[in-house]
């Protein structure tokens, strides 16, 4: 009869906690310069900011040590990560696509640094470097467009009429201060002479979008 082990994995194993400190510290510094450099450099929330982290930590550790301990963990379960947070989607606030983009992005490069234990590190570095990469191209063009949108519950439901377009562009520019492109007009309400505009406008230097900008409606005062 074999003797029950309570630990049986050595107790001292330096090759593979030198690989696993190397690994997490190469995810952690790429995923750093995305979370810094790019999306709180632009967004300006430490809230996310310590959320990305965690979650990439989190996500790392569980994937490396379930997968060099034996587990087979299968893609399936790796984009199941993503599906999960996507679904819980942070109740007690609502997330924008850029912020889901990234969490998505995230996710994918501590998956990608835990799992891919048969890359050479060229390849590795190849990988995460196109990531970086391809963030920093397509937000320079989103700093060239610069453009975003937020809802306006307007009070002069006779300036919606398209020959008055002009007049209700400088009239929500007037009252607002923002640099307005487009307006849209959505629900009308005759009885309380209100309507509900969607305003696009451009960010000026320093500025950025917010959840803010996607509401509909003032939230309700606390009794």
């Amino acid at each position: 009869m074999e003797e029950m082990q309570l630990f049986p994995a050595p107790w001292v194993d330096m090759t593979r906690t030198v690989q696993l400190l190397f690994r997490f510290f190469f995810n952690i510094f790429f995923v750093w310069i995305i979370i810094h450099m790019f999306y709180y450099r632009k967004s300006k929330k430490l809230n996310f900011y310590f959320t990305f982290t965690l979650i990439s930590i989190s996500v790392f550790f569980l994937t490396y040590l379930l997968g060099s301990g034996g587990v087979k963990i299968k893609l399936g379960m790796a984009l199941g990560l993503f599906a999960i947070f996507g679904i819980i989607r942070y109740r007690t606030e609502q997330i924008s696509v850029r912020e889901m983009t990234y969490l998505f992005v995230i996710i994918t490069l501590s998956v990608i640094n835990a799992l891919a234990l048969h890359m050479s590190f060229t390849e590795l570095c190849l990988a995460n470097v196109i990531f970086v990469v391809a963030i920093w191209a397509f937000e320079g063009v989103g700093r060239l467009r610069n453009v975003t949108s937020k809802y306006i519950l307007y009070d002069r439901v006779d300036n919606i009429q398209p020959e008055l377009r002009d007049k209700l562009i400088e009239d929500v520019k007037k009252r607002t201060g923002l640099d307005i492109t487009n307006i849209e007009v959505g629900a009308i309400n005759y009885l309380q002479d209100t309507v509900m505009l969607k305003v696009f406008y451009r960010l000026h230097k320093g500025e950025y979008t917010t959840s803010a900008n996607t509401m509909m409606k003032l939230p309700k005062e606390e009794e």
